[in-house]
């Protein structure tokens, strides 16, 4: 059998980003009304500032992750109400807005 050869040290362009490792342990999913109102204004600072197309592509993307969309179902949700995510600690946090 022969060598193993070791892996060229140049990066891919087919390799994922590196934030596309991170590893989510759970996930929350948080009604932004239920919020303390400083951290409200931060997440509707950070929607404000997030373009339609990037929203629809977040939402597609949470629609797509199973936990996330069984999470955001359990809630009686779904991904057309999630406005923003947060991902620290190994913790998913996904902000939904309903009407």
């Amino acid at each position: 059998m022969p060598p193993r050869l070791a892996p060229s040290p140049q990066p891919r362009a087919q390799e994922p980003p590196p934030e596309s490792s991170t590893v989510i342990r759970s996930i929350q999913v948080v009604d932004i009304k239920q919020l303390q109102p400083a951290v409200r204004a931060k997440v509707d600072k950070v929607v404000a500032q997030t373009s339609e197309e990037d929203l629809q592509s977040l939402r597609k993307s949470i629609g797509a992750t199973p936990e996330a969309a069984s999470a955001l179902k359990a809630k009686g949700l779904s991904s057309s109400h999630v406005v923003a995510i947060n991902i620290a600690d190994g913790v998913l946090t996904i902000f939904a807005k309903t009407a």
